[in-house]
Parts: structure tokens; C-alpha cells; sequence
């Protein structure tokens, strides 16, 4: 098991390291701990994930380091060392969720997931990359061997695609094929 968890691990959750860095330097108001927030995260991902694997890796990656912050926001308060920065995200993390929160929220997800499987493999792929994933546009259009106005135009369209599927609009203008994906849009343009 301990090597097949440490594939896992390599390969679910130190992928995600330079996006898990960018949000904990967005949200942490001590730069001097970002490294060892990051390091503890990991370190809690690990042992639960000995214990058993998460079903979604990055999204319980993201919630141990809110959730690891969190501990340390209550930690200082005991200690009345006082926090600089805005903090308020992660108040939420801390009063419980009511059953009706976690509904909604799983409709939004669903919804969403059925807007993005709707957009056309391209589209799709470009968006996942530069909004999911926050590769530079520029790395985008070179790993799909596409242009960077290709790659802006497909994430321009596929954004609103996805808004208008997802806030019960239009939906897409585009004609759907009997896959479910949408098919006047040309793959390379």
C-alpha cells in the first residue's frame, strides 16, 4: 500500500502544489508560514488518505489547508496574537454546514458539471486548463498546439456557454449532438 500511496499522492495531490501555494499566499497574512502551511497540509492529506482515499483529492487538498488555517486563526485568539489579513473566508469552515447548504451547494456542483459537459471537447479542455487547473494561457495554446487568441476566444466562449446553461438562460446556441456535446464548433478556431 505504501507505494500505491505514494504514487497517489504524487500524482492527486503534489500536482496541485503551485495552485495550493498561490491560494494559501492569497489568503495567509504571514508569507513567512505559506511554506509550512503547505507542508502541514500535506502532512494531514497523507495520513487520512493512509487511512482511506479521498474521493475527490484536490477539493479535500484545498478544505485540509482552510481547514488547517483555521485551527491556527483559533490557536492565535487563545494565545491573543492577533491575525493580520482578511480572514473571513474562513469563518464559514468553522460553523457547520446546515443539510440545506449542502444540497444547494451539491445542485449548483451537479449543474455546473452538466453546463461543462456540455461544452465542446476544446472549449472544454481550454477552460479546464486555464481556469481549473491556472496554467498561463500562453502554456495552454502551446500544449494544445493552438494560438493564444484561440485559446482567449474559447475560454470567452465557453464561459459564457457555461453561464448560460448554468443560470438556466438560453442554454447554448449550439446544435447538440447525440452525445450530449455540442457540435458547430469548429475544434481549432
Amino acid at each position: 500500500m505504501d507505494g500505491s500511496l505514494n504514487r497517489w499522492f504524487k500524482q492527486e495531490i503534489l500536482a496541485h502544489e503551485r495552485t495550493l501555494l498561490r491560494f494559501l499566499r492569497r489568503v495567509w497574512p504571514d508569507p513567512s508560514e505559506v511554506d509550512d502551511l503547505c507542508q502541514e497540509t500535506y502532512v494531514r492529506v497523507y495520513e487520512a488518505a493512509a487511512k482511506s482515499l479521498p474521493a475527490v483529492p484536490q477539493a479535500f487538498l484545498f478544505a485540509t489547508a482552510r481547514n488547517l488555517m483555521a485551527d491556527r486563526v483559533r490557536r492565535s485568539k487563545i494565545v491573543s496574537i492577533e491575525m493580520k489579513g482578511d480572514l473571513d473566508s474562513l469563518n464559514v469552515l468553522v460553523e457547520e454546514l446546515s443539510p440545506e447548504h449542502r444540497l444547494s451547494a451539491r445542485q449548483d456542483l451537479w449543474r455546473l458539471a452538466v453546463a461543462f459537459e456540455r461544452l465542446p471537447p476544446l472549449s472544454r479542455e481550454v477552460v479546464w486548463l486555464v481556469k481549473v487547473d491556472a496554467l498561463p494561457q500562453k502554456d495552454v495554446a502551446r500544449r494544445l498546439g493552438i494560438t493564444h487568441k484561440a485559446v482567449q476566444n474559447r475560454i470567452a466562449r465557453g464561459i459564457r456557454m457555461l453561464q448560460d446553461v448554468y443560470f438556466g438562460g438560453k442554454g447554448l446556441d449550439l446544435e447538440t449532438t447525440e452525445s450530449g456535446q455540442v457540435g458547430s464548433e469548429s475544434e481549432h478556431g
